[in-house]
């Protein structure tokens, strides 16, 4: 087995009997890293509470993603903790984000329209399904005490993850975030997983895809993407995210659009609303690139008024965008947009006193 990489806080905590929490979603990374931290742990004598911790993410998971991990759990000999976030699962997420994207318009609370989908920048998929309540499951169950939370980074799956720490702890010191096989190369992983008789998931080897997330990653490649649309149970999903990208007239990876990789899986009316909503999406952008940079949200926004000027440009680019959408959208001209920007920043100034 490869080394595990550890740092001496992690080994005080581990001597100490401090509960370890290994989150795994199915993927060759966090399988890898539970079999060989659980091994690790064992042979260091660790003597404190263990846990596999699984974030189901809803319809957009894999079917084989739940019982890859009961597998794992089952192997090590260990309980496997299900949490879900409860307002829904990650597709549910994505279409509310772009219901509160269209009332946000609709009442002068954001400039441009807000894309639905989360982004390699913007990773509330990651935050909000998967950090968030992985965290608060094992705040509650192992409360007033030092928790080590294990993950299946490695440095060599991007450029961003180049950087990685091998630990984290979190602001309250509560939670340290442990990454042991961080140096670990893809092909250590499968190896590993190899050498304790198990498989890694199907997608890797049977649906030939290089990563193994949501059936649809934003992190994804065009060649998983494809793979995954060859798949007959991510076609339901599929045609479910092709049908927000026509209404919303964002492509799922910015200018990468789901609709244009397997359009054969879209019947006449759904390839015909894909069709008018990436004609809509040129008109949408062509509208919002009059907005001058100094006008477009930042945080604090609005942080001044508007000139006469300014506000006509707004009151231009909202009619055109209402009318696009069909919206029913307040502060169409000069007057109403100045009206609402004073609201807006009374409405700072009233919380900042």
């Amino acid at each position: 087995m490869p080394v595990i990489a550890s740092v001496p806080a992690i080994d005080e905590l581990i001597a100490a009997g401090s509960p370890v929490a290994i989150g795994v979603s199915g993927g060759k990374d966090s399988q890898a890293a539970a079999l060989a931290t659980f091994e690790y742990l064992d042979q260091v004598g660790h003597a404190g509470p263990r846990v596999l911790v699984h974030s189901d993410l809803g319809s957009v998971e894999w079917n084989d993603s739940r019982r890859m991990c009961d597998e794992l759990a089952g192997h090590i000999g260990i309980d496997l903790v299900v949490v879900r976030r409860k307002a829904g699962g990650l597709m549910e997420r994505w279409e509310r984000r772009w219901e509160l994207s269209r009332a946000r318009y609709e009442t002068l609370s954001t400039v441009t329209l807000i894309p639905c989908w989360s982004t390699p920048e913007m990773r509330f998929c990651t935050s909000e399904l998967k950090t968030h309540v992985i965290v608060a499951e094992l705040r509650r169950r192992f409360k007033g005490q030092t928790i080590i939370n294990v993950t299946g980074i490695r440095r060599q799956e991007s450029r961003k993850r180049a950087s990685a720490t091998i630990a984290t702890k979190h602001k309250d010191g509560r939670i340290w975030d442990w990454r042991p096989i961080v140096d670990w190369t893809v092909e250590e992983v499968f190896a590993e997983i190899d050498r304790h008789g198990l498989h890694p998931h199907p997608a890797y080897r049977v649906f030939g895809m290089s990563r193994v997330s949501c059936r649809f990653c934003i992190m994804s490649n065009l060649a998983d993407l494809t793979a995954a649309t060859a798949q007959p149970e991510a076609h339901d999903l599929y045609r479910r995210m092709v049908a927000l990208e026509s209404i919303s007239t964002f492509g799922f990876q910015g200018a990468r659009w789901l609709g244009d990789i397997a359009p054969h899986l879209l019947d006449a009316d759904a390839s015909h609303r894909f069709a008018d909503g990436k004609i809509r999406a040129l008109h949408r952008i062509a509208a919002e690139a009059k907005i001058t940079p100094g006008m477009l949200y930042v945080k604090g926004w609005p942080t001044r008024m508007l000139t006469d000027a300014e506000a006509d440009i707004l009151a231009e680019t909202r009619s055109r965008i209402t009318c696009l959408f069909g919206f029913n959208s307040a502060c169409l001209d000069r007057a109403s947009i100045h009206h609402r920007y004073s609201e807006l920043l009374a409405e700072h100034e009233r919380r900042a006193a």
